[in-house]
């Protein structure tokens, strides 16, 4: 069995325009929460610079509050995030997950790697359809940045 995961995909936007996605709280907010759950901005702390907090609370549809805490233990701006993260706050967090950005032809390529840990090959599935769900919601909220930018841009808008 491997001892970690790696998700990864190609985002159709620059690298710097990726990292604001992940870092800045108005971003992380809608694609944290995917399109199923919300994630209300004022829970959100990203203090992106080692030793930062990260926290966040998603509420599910008639489902549980999760509230989320870590710390960032490495931050490469644009490059590289790793942070830990647990939904059982006051608890160890275990090892960092690690999340790189990587320029491409097409955009910039994340991965995300995790340790596996203690998760049985079911729980490793539902995280990582847990992470495609992300990168899905993840990849709208960097086509409207990018389409942002695009219309500022352009001289005949």
């Amino acid at each position: 069995m491997p001892e970690s995961f790696t998700i990864s995909r190609v985002f159709p936007a620059p690298r710097e325009l990726v990292w604001d996605a992940w870092t800045l709280p108005e971003h992380f907010a809608v694609w944290f929460g995917t399109d199923a759950v919300e994630v209300p901005l004022d829970t959100v702390t990203m203090e992106v610079s080692v030793g930062g907090k990260l926290a966040a609370t998603m509420l599910i549809p008639d489902g549980p509050r999760i509230d989320w805490e870590g710390e960032f233990t490495e931050v490469v701006c644009p490059q590289r995030l790793a942070f830990t993260l647990t939904d059982a706050p006051g608890q160890d967090p275990g090892v960092p997950i690690v999340v790189t950005l990587d320029t491409v032809d097409g955009g910039t390529e994340v991965s995300l790697t995790q340790a596996r840990g203690e998760f049985t090959d079911e729980q490793v599935q539902a995280t990582i359809d847990g992470y495609n769900s992300f990168y899905d919601s993840l990849e709208k909220v960097v086509t409207q940045l990018q389409s942002a930018r695009e219309s500022r841009s352009d001289p005949q808008s």
